[in-house]
């Protein structure tokens, strides 16, 4: 190779995740889980009647409209997921302050309780740009294991047909391993909806509480386009 030859390496595709990490939230998340703990104790009240994603009995899954109650916990937690989703939209298109008050925003937002060998199998959130998770509890089990890691499957896995040395140890970015994270308390992860992901088996003798919310947006003033009959 000639040294004075031009060699450039371009990230070309990536996937934005985004971490926050409220401060002060104990006292919040003291007060989520005392709601949470009395749902659960209700029955089937506020229990998802519907699930779709492949889950087993350790979890509890409540119903999609979470952030429309009253609790002040609820709204305190439902303000501080949304700024930092309309943050983080700001930075990555550029927006001003005024075009994102043009963004009108929809969500369903729900919590999961997970007791010990509770999972979640892979899934991605359809009809939504956005999605985001909030810990509120996860305790109770090995900090170094894979127990309930929020796991996001590297959409570059189905170019794995065929690995040889010159592409088995690329650095990150470029690689194909997957993202796991293992929520703090206080933890918001916020990521584009389609993007597949899954939590692994909670081994813990306590509890994994998490909450979460997906998102879609109309541009106020858009008007739907004419389309034309077949």
């Amino acid at each position: 190779m000639n040294p004075a030859d031009s060699f450039e390496i371009v990230p070309a595709f990536s996937v934005p995740l985004i971490l926050v990490r409220m401060q002060q939230h104990e006292n919040l998340n003291r007060e989520l889980t005392a709601l949470f703990e009395r749902c659960i104790a209700e029955g089937d009240r506020f229990r998802n009647p519907e699930p779709f994603v492949n889950r087993n009995k350790p979890v509890y899954e409540s119903n999609f409209t979470l952030f429309e109650w009253s609790e002040p916990c609820v709204a305190r937690l439902s303000k501080f997921c949304l700024s930092n989703l309309y943050r983080a939209i700001a930075e990555l298109n550029g927006y001003s302050q005024e075009m994102l008050q043009k963004l009108h925003i929809a969500t369903e937002s729900w919590f999961h309780v997970t007791r010990k060998g509770g999972y979640f199998g892979a899934h991605n959130h359809p009809m939504h740009s956005w999605s985001g998770v909030y810990c509120v509890q996860h305790d109770g089990d090995d900090p170094a294991s894979s127990s309930g890691l929020l796991t996001f499957i590297n959409p570059l896995a189905q170019s794995t047909t065929y690995i040889d040395h010159a592409i088995s140890n690329l650095r990150p970015p470029f690689n194909y391993a997957m993202r796991k994270y293992r929520l703090l308390p206080g933890q918001l992860v916020l990521f584009p909806s389609w993007l597949l992901h899954e939590v692994m088996p909670y081994e813990g003798d306590t509890q994994r509480i998490t909450v979460a919310f997906n998102a879609r947006f109309r541009l106020a003033g858009a008007q739907p386009q004419n389309v034309p009959r077949v």
